[in-house]
């Protein structure tokens, strides 16, 4: 059972979260919120599997709260819900401590599979948000005279996925072509996302 957690402040949309994840087996909404605050108070003794939060919010926004839910609960997964896929908001909630992100209109199976792969590992991204992180690897290499712990910088693999994701391959393609099965991809995805949070100053190096 993957248990979850909703911050959304479009009642119609909020509503439809609640039906879809409690309708599905496997999947159960342990609570769901028009607002950050309320959430923040009730997330640790919640403590969801998933949380799946809106960015543009009233009050505290969907980056901060995630900033905030990240100290709380460190292993959380994040999943941000977005009205556009290509958005500086997303790479900024990645940064922030985010696992992914799905379109908010993104059919019901999409969505499902987002909650899914976050909880097993993490969500692939699109080109567009995979070349800012390799972007965001690179001005850190040299604003850091590369004094950075090699464990935290990517490795040639990760490099390679994220190249590929670039190029437009599909999260399949690209388990493909590295012969690793998608569990072991989502690891893999896992890892860059930990590396992101530490390189953008989520998390302590």
């Amino acid at each position: 059972m993957i248990n979850v957690v909703v911050v959304e402040d479009n009642d119609t949309i909020r509503e439809g979260l609640i039906i879809l994840i409690d309708g599905t087996d496997g999947y159960n909404c342990l609570a769901a919120y028009p607002k950050c605050e309320t959430m923040i108070k009730n997330v640790k003794k919640l403590n969801p599997d998933v949380l799946l939060i809106d960015l543009m919010l009233p009050g505290i926004s969907g980056i901060e709260g995630i900033k905030q839910v990240k100290t709380i609960l460190p292993n959380v997964a994040i999943i941000v819900l977005t009205v556009y896929e290509e958005n500086d908001n997303i790479f900024e909630a990645l940064c922030a401590g985010a696992n992914g992100y799905v379109v908010k209109k993104a059919p019901p199976a999409k969505l499902l599979n987002a909650i899914q792969d976050a909880y097993k590992g993490c969500t692939p991204m699109s080109s567009n948000i995979a070349r800012k992180v390799i972007d965001l690897f690179q001005q850190k290499k040299i604003s850091n005279n590369e004094g950075i712990n090699p464990k935290f910088k990517l490795t040639e693999h990760e490099k390679e996925i994220l190249n590929k994701l670039v190029e437009g391959d599909s999260f399949k393609a690209i388990a493909d072509s590295l012969s690793v099965n998608l569990d072991t991809l989502r690891l893999d995805f896992k890892d860059i996302y930990k590396k992101i949070h530490i390189y953008s100053g989520s998390e302590s190096m």
